[in-house]
C-alpha cells in the first residue's frame, strides 16, 4: 500500500528557521487545518508540540478535538463557539458575535482588504460595543493578508489597515487581547516581526512561496509520497498499457504497477505530458484510480518529495498537491 513519509528532521529545521524570524518559538502557531495540509494532523501536532509549539490553528471543532490537549490554545477558524478553555473561536460576522456564548474565547477576524470574510472595519465599533454589553470574552483580534506572497503594495496597505484596527481596539480599554496577522509568507518577508503570534502553515511544511526578489530562506519539504509494486510484466514492443492504451511500448521493456492513483489524491494529469516521479521515471499511460505504471523493477518508489515541483508540472500550488492526499494513506515518521 502507498505510504507517506514525514521527515522529523526537516520539520524541526523549518521550525527553527521560522523561530528565528518570529523571535521565539512561543510566537509560532502551527496551522494544522485540513489534516495538517495533508501531512496528518495527529502526527504533525505531536511533533510540533514536542518541539515546543504551544499554539495551534484548525478549521473546526472536530479537528480541535483531535489535538487540543497538546497545546495551550487552539484557534478554530470556522465552527460554532463552545465554552472550552483550550479553544478560541474566530468570529467573522456581527450576527455570530450576537449569538456567541459568554464564556467562549472569541477572536475577531477583521476584513482589512481580503474581502472573503471578517468584521468590516466600519463595523468594529459595533462589534466592540456588543462584546462589552454582552460581557463576552475577547481573546484576540486578527486579519489575513491576500497578497503577502506577491511583490505589490497590497501587503503594506493591509498592514496599515490592521495597525489602525489595533490602535482602535487598544483605545477602548479592553485588556488581554492578542493581535496576529502574519501567515507564512508575511513572516518570511518580515524583518521586524512584533505581533503576539504568527500563524504558520505552508512554510512549516517546507515551502517558501515568495518571489526570488525577497531574501531567500531555505526550507525543507516534510512530506514524501511512496508507492509499492503490486505487479510486474514484460511488454513487447508495440504493446499498450492502461486505459485507452495511450502508452505504447517503444521497445521490449519491463513495466510494473504501483499502488497509487487519483483515488488516493495523486493528480491524474495528461498522459501525453506524463508526470516524472522523483526517481526520474515518467508515468506510463493514464493514471488509474488506484494504480500507475512505471518502467521499473523496484519494490518501492518515491513518487515525489517536493510538492512545489509536482505543482509546477500540474499547474497548481503546493497546497493543493499535499491536501489532496487522502487521510487513509498511512503516514510514518522517518
Amino acid at each position: 500500500m502507498a505510504i507517506i513519509k514525514i521527515s522529523q528532521n526537516n520539520l524541526y529545521y523549518n521550525l527553527n528557521q521560522l523561530a528565528l524570524k518570529s523571535g521565539s518559538k512561543s510566537k509560532i502557531a502551527a496551522v494544522l487545518k485540513d489534516n495538517a495540509y495533508g501531512h496528518g494532523i495527529k502526527i504533525i501536532a505531536k511533533l510540533v508540540s514536542n518541539w515546543g509549539v504551544e499554539q495551534a490553528v484548525v478549521i473546526n471543532n472536530q479537528e480541535a478535538g483531535k489535538i487540543e490537549e497538546l497545546f495551550k490554545n487552539t484557534l478554530v477558524l470556522n465552527d460554532t463557539p463552545t465554552q472550552n478553555p483550550k479553544r478560541s473561536y474566530a468570529i467573522t460576522e456581527i450576527t455570530a458575535l450576537k449569538n456567541a456564548p459568554k464564556d467562549a474565547k472569541l477572536e475577531l477576524k477583521v476584513d482589512t482588504g481580503m474581502h472573503r470574510n471578517g468584521i468590516l472595519i466600519s463595523e468594529l465599533q459595533e462589534a466592540l460595543s456588543i462584546i462589552k454589553a454582552n460581557g463576552l470574552n475577547l481573546y484576540g483580534v486578527f486579519t489575513h493578508y491576500r497578497s503577502a506572497d506577491e511583490l505589490s503594495s497590497e501587503f503594506s496597505w493591509q498592514k496599515a489597515n490592521f495597525k489602525q484596527v489595533k490602535q482602535f481596539v487598544k483605545q477602548t480599554g479592553i485588556k488581554g487581547v492578542r493581535f496576529h496577522s502574519h501567515n507564512s509568507a508575511s513572516l518570511l518577508r518580515s524583518n521586524n516581526f512584533n505581533e503576539d503570534l504568527a500563524r504558520i502553515g505552508i512554510a512549516m511544511y517546507g515551502y517558501n512561496e515568495l518571489p526570488n526578489v525577497f531574501d531567500p530562506i531555505e526550507l525543507k519539504p516534510v512530506l514524501s509520497l511512496w508507492a509499492k509494486c503490486t505487479s510486474s510484466r514484460e511488454l513487447k514492443k508495440g504493446q499498450k498499457v492502461g486505459y485507452g492504451g495511450s502508452f505504447s511500448a517503444p521497445r521490449d521493456m519491463v513495466v510494473s504497477t504501483y499502488d497509487i492513483g487519483y483515488g488516493d489524491g495523486l493528480f491524474r494529469g495528461d498522459s501525453h505530458n506524463p508526470f516524472i516521479i522523483k526517481e526520474g521515471l515518467p508515468v506510463l499511460g493514464r493514471v488509474s484510480m488506484d494504480f500507475i505504471s512505471l518502467e521499473s523493477k523496484k519494490e518501492e518508489l518515491c513518487i515525489f518529495d517536493n510538492a512545489q515541483k509536482a505543482a509546477n508540472h500540474f499547474k497548481t500550488i503546493s497546497y493543493e498537491i499535499t491536501t489532496a492526499l487522502k487521510s487513509e494513506i498511512e503516514r510514518i515518521i522517518v
